[in-house]
């Protein structure tokens, strides 16, 4: 078992004295690989500590599969000799370059460093690196949390080392710099979306300066990768609820410098005493909904990017109010733009993503109209096997606060997924194929590819999507014949 609440409570009382009994507190294959790296370090003469987010999850229960280990002298030496007390021993990565050496055992990723300490150039987050001592490390971490160090060496063995308070901020859920939040922000910029990460994931509240700090130097942001700043933004949309970080990058202004398109989806515009919703806080609210339901990263891009041409179609129309006319087709447009920029896969998942934006509107037209078997056809042969998905989008997009409409749209919605049901199991057009090729359509009437190919193809299509004939090969090939006498081709 790990370490409970109680327990995290009396650290506070004896935040260096108190040693922690890794027996009770870990699970067997966290035992083993301690004990093999205290050994090893214990054998080279040098202090050893397992560090940052391993010690801080311990401390808050949460599950973990890696753990960092420094070390006041070479992190590669102490990697090959703690792979030693293994059998088989597991094969070491190193990195001599950065001093850095890792290995997997026992189903867990094992890291080593030799202790440093770092000077940043103010124009790149790769810094100067020097020997150093534990202190000097923990100087150099991002956040007070992520700088607590238990030690492994038989001296001491199980002491916490936590020079900045960090099970206090554990205990009071605060996100604070170990030092000057100016200077650490500045020195290493993705450390800011760090922070509103850490912040979404372990519902932990930012502390004012630090806050603060991360609105003056998001520009600082500039000279991040931008898949740094993905991986990190990945992060937080995977969170139970997204919303709590999206409207932390908001509002310190990091989400402008990497994300104009969400960012123009805020604000809310009057015409005649009328006003449409702030669609950004809508699309927060649509992630947030489809959370609750779906754990897919790419159906929640889905939701992120549902809406992200309504600032593009915005137009005020008397009679009707405000209009957002083809905000569907043409967000699908942006969503390869907008991948590639970002840097996010530009595969299927791209693919996927761009197909929800598209049809997101589709569900929610059935559902406020006679359900016919055509429209329902139409929109399994479109989706296909990511029918499901688009249906858990559809009632994300459910937003409204009246109990009574909320309740009717989602007694329409299962209506509409009944329907698609029966008429899948009639009809089997999810994921449809024609029953009569394009090859077979020239062969026949011994013609080359050509419009009249495109147009037989399509009429057949068509018959089938509107119930004119069944999805069978017999009825398809007997109207391809009737279709192809129409066009003279005998």
């Amino acid at each position: 078992m790990c370490l409970n609440y109680l327990t995290l409570h009396s650290l506070i009382m004896t935040p260096r004295t108190l040693n922690i009994d890794f027996h009770n507190y870990v699970s067997p294959a966290e035992q083993q690989i301690l004990a093999a790296v205290g050994k090893a370090a214990e054998a080279q003469g040098i202090e050893a500590y397992a560090v940052g987010g391993y010690v801080r999850d311990l401390l808050l229960n949460r599950a973990t599969k890696d753990i960092d280990f420094v070390c006041v002298g070479s992190g590669i030496d102490l990697a090959h000799a703690a792979a030693k007390n293994f059998k088989p021993s597991p094969k070491v990565n190193f990195f001599k370059n950065f001093g850095t050496a890792m290995f997997k055992v026992l189903d867990m990723d094992v890291e080593f460093l030799g202790a440093r300490k770092e000077s940043y150039d103010r124009n790149s987050r790769k810094p100067v690196v020097e020997n150093g001592t534990l202190n000097d490390d923990q100087n150099r971490r991002d956040f007070t949390i992520n700088a607590l160090a238990i030690r492994l060496t038989p001296e001491g063995l199980g002491e916490l080392v936590d020079p900045f308070g960090g099970v206090e901020h554990l205990e009071q859920g605060i996100i604070r710099t170990p030092l000057d939040p100016d200077i650490t922000f500045s020195d290493d910029p993705l450390r800011m979306m760090r922070a509103i990460r850490f912040a979404t994931q372990l519902d932990f509240t930012i502390s004012p300066e630090t806050l603060e700090a991360i609105t003056r130097n998001a520009h600082r942001l500039s000279i991040i990768s931008q898949e740094r700043i993905i991986t990190e933004l990945n992060k937080i949309i995977e969170t139970p609820m997204p919303s709590v970080g999206f409207k932390l990058l908001f509002d310190t202004g990091l989400l402008h410098h990497f994300f104009p398109e969400m960012v123009k989806l805020h604000g809310v515009q009057v015409h005649k005493g009328k006003a449409h919703k702030d669609n950004f806080y809508h699309t927060l609210q649509v992630l947030d909904n489809l959370c609750r339901t779906s754990g897919d990263l790419w159906l929640r891009w889905g939701a992120i990017l549902h809406d992200i041409a309504k600032p593009k179609t915005q137009r005020y129309e008397d009679g009707h109010g405000w209009t957002f006319h083809g905000h569907d087709a043409i967000g699908a447009k942006m969503v390869p733009d907008i991948f590639r920029r970002l840097k996010l896969p530009l595969d299927h998942k791209m693919k996927f993503v761009q197909k929800m934006v598209a049809l997101h509107l589709r569900p929610i037209s059935l559902s406020k109209e006679d359900i016919t078997d055509s429209a329902i056809r139409r929109l399994l042969f479109e989706a296909g096997d990511d029918i499901d998905s688009l249906m858990k989008l559809c009632e994300a997009d459910i937003t409204t606060k009246d109990a009574k409409k909320m309740q009717r749209y989602l007694s329409n919605f299962e209506l509409v997924r009944i329907k698609l049901k029966e008429v899948e199991e009639k009809d089997h057009v999810r994921n449809w194929q024609p029953p009569v090729t394009g090859e077979e359509i020239m062969a026949h009437f011994n013609i080359g590819p050509g419009k009249e190919v495109g147009i037989i193809k399509v009429a057949i299509k068509d018959a089938i999507m509107d119930g004119d004939i069944p999805n069978t090969r017999e009825a398809a090939f007997a109207f391809m014949l009737e279709k192809g006498r129409e066009l003279g081709l005998g």
